[in-house]
């Protein structure tokens, strides 16, 4: 027979270690919820990455957004576009790691394109959080339109990751002549909680970015894609955000094996450059 002492020792050693259990289980919860901006935006500030991109033809734009943020662009312009594109980024690019890629969107594509930091990136001023961010955006958005004499709902808006949230936002609120979406969630939330099964994300979470009720909104054309082992956003929540798209103008692109980085294959580009020649003029 095992003593009673030993029985009431044990429990005392198991409530105690409950306690330091769930102590630190909130102490990491505390720890999520404190450096959520911090881990959502590793935002690359100047002077990293190419700032002069000499071999690349663009100007250089400075404008602010609605609270009076001083945000910092790159226009790339094609002297006969087939299309007016706004380029939203993900969470750990900006326009100085963007150069290369957005100059072949242009000379490729034939499309003239904008691509802007949010505040805190690059050489935006300010602090990124998803109200700011969103209205970075829509700054964005009018600019290109004053810029190149359009109207918002005439701009074709591509994001990708973060971005693609951003577009979605735009889409809803502007409209869009196309909007092309890359890698991207049906809402933050639902992202982080594939990420941190453990963790009450959905309830701690400030920034959400709700691009599954937002799209709802936008009944254009869309091209999606999404790579299949995509492991921070998991292809099922791009593909539940396609579905919910109202328009019947969609496409649906998978890249085989690809993460969440991986550069989209020479075949993306082909379709892309159909589906920007079927847009509506």
């Amino acid at each position: 027979m095992i003593p009673r002492t030993w029985l009431s020792s044990a429990g005392r050693l198991a409530f105690r270690g409950g306690r330091v259990a769930l102590a630190g289980y909130l102490l990491v919860l505390l720890l999520l919820l404190f450096f959520e901006n911090t881990l959502l935006y590793p935002a690359p500030r100047y002077p990293n990455g190419d700032w002069t991109a000499a071999e690349i033809a663009h100007e250089d734009v400075f404008f602010a957004s609605a609270d009076g943020t001083k945000l910092h662009g790159w226009y790339l312009e094609h002297a006969a576009p087939r299309a007016v594109m706004l380029y939203a980024h993900g969470n750990g690019d900006c326009v100085a790691y963007l150069g290369p890629y957005l100059g072949e969107l242009r000379d490729e594509l034939r499309v003239s394109v904008f691509v802007f930091d949010y505040r805190g990136y690059g050489r935006s001023e300010g602090s990124p959080i998803e109200q700011g961010i969103l209205e970075d955006g829509d700054a964005a958005h009018r600019w290109l339109a004053e810029r190149t004499g359009k109207q918002l709902n005439e701009i074709v808006l591509m994001g990708r990751s973060l971005g693609g949230a951003v577009a979605v936002h735009l889409a809803d609120r502007n409209g869009a002549r196309g909007l092309v979406l890359q890698n991207t969630w049906t809402s933050l939330p639902d992202a982080a909680a594939r990420l941190y099964p453990w963790a009450p994300v959905r309830w701690l979470m400030r920034n959400r970015y709700e691009s599954l009720a937002k799209i709802a909104g936008y009944s254009g054309p869309l091209l999606s894609s999404h790579g299949t082992a995509d492991e921070l956003v998991p292809i099922d929540l791009g593909r539940q955000l396609f579905d919910a798209a109202p328009t019947s103008q969609k496409e649906f692109f998978m890249i085989e094996g690809g993460n969440h980085n991986t550069p989209e294959p020479r075949e993306y580009y082909r379709a892309l450059d159909r589906w920007i020649d079927e847009l509506p003029r």
